[in-house]
């Protein structure tokens, strides 16, 4: 077979979920609908958190950089999706591509962690609520921002790097959603094995190890709960914790079902709903989950909404 190269900068055709669907137009506007409800609560939210004094707090300080993320993760590949379904556009370039997987590789890798340590937060905050700002004081809270972050950037930087260095056949088209993974190493016209065994590796990694976190520390939150004497309190605790498990439930179960389980068991047509899923819908859902059910959230939100001068009837 042919190879292509890439320094001919012809680039690679996403055929993504735009293209399989028997309604096109419906889902664009599902999609752009999604993507505004993302950037609005997940802009909101961040702007809430960072105008209120009252929620700088650890809980909220690590809120805050999952919204964050959440406003930036859709908005790697969501424009140029939608641009292109309307110029009938579906072309990306080598460059374009790599960076577009970077990025992708990047926030999800550092959501995927923090993820695990606002788990640490709600175990601290609970089983240990004496010395819960001695073990979550500023320092730390920066100290595991960081951390999740350079982690998820040096991974993704070498994944992309690897993944771009296979040589590519002259059939292009991506069958995705967007430039990821396994649907690039289908492409390559080399033996992908190995890197496709090390993707694993780094996958169970990334999403099995912190998740493992996550179980554990939730386990210990409930035998604590479960022995507090006040029912308020375990309200509270009990609506803290769900909320955060609603929104691990939804992100790790489509990253695993992505990056954990056997390309055997996936198809383009599935990769491109867990993606779409993973990237769009749970970014613009989690404002949501985390605010419903939150009066200090919501009671934060009527006070900048006042000091602004803004209308409260449809926030959130």
């Amino acid at each position: 077979m042919e190879y292509w190269n890439s320094t001919l900068g012809s680039g690679f055709i996403l055929m993504g979920i735009l293209n399989d669907s028997g309604s096109p137009e419906l889902l664009c506007a599902t999609i752009t609908v999604l993507y505004m409800l993302a950037l609005t609560s997940n802009g909101l939210l961040l702007l809430v958190i960072t105008v209120d004094s009252r929620l700088h707090v650890p809980m909220y300080f690590l809120l805050g950089q999952l919204s964050l993320m959440d406003l930036l993760f859709p908005s790697v590949f969501t424009p140029k999706t939608l641009m292109d379904f309307l110029h009938h556009e579906n072309t990306i370039s080598f460059g374009g591509c790599a960076l577009q997987m970077f990025l992708v590789l990047t926030l999800g890798g550092a959501e995927d962690l923090l993820l695990a340590f606002m788990a640490y937060d709600r175990y601290m905050a609970i089983c240990h609520p004496l010395n819960y700002m001695v073990f979550m004081r500023p320092t730390v809270c920066w100290l595991m921002v960081a951390t999740a972050w350079i982690l998820a950037f040096l991974s993704a930087l070498g994944h992309t790097l690897y993944t771009m260095h296979y040589p590519f056949c002259k059939v292009r088209k991506i069958r995705h959603l967007l430039c990821e993974i396994p649907p690039l190493l289908k492409l390559a016209c080399a033996d992908t094995s190995r890197y496709e065994l090390l993707v694993y590796v780094t996958g169970v990694t990334f999403l099995l190890m912190p998740l493992s976190a996550i179980v554990a520390s939730y386990a210990l939150i409930l035998c604590t709960v479960l022995h507090m004497p006040s029912n308020e309190g375990k309200q509270k605790a009990l609506v803290t914790c769900s909320s955060h498990l609603t929104v691990v439930g939804m992100y790790y179960g489509a990253a695993t079902f992505m990056y954990v389980l056997p390309s055997s068991l996936h198809s383009p047509r599935q990769d491109n709903i867990i993606s779409l899923f993973y990237t769009v819908v749970t970014p613009a859902l989690n404002p949501l989950i985390y605010s419903l059910r939150n009066q200090e959230v919501m009671g934060a939100l009527r006070r900048v909404l006042r000091k602004y001068k803004l209308p409260t009837h449809n926030a959130f």
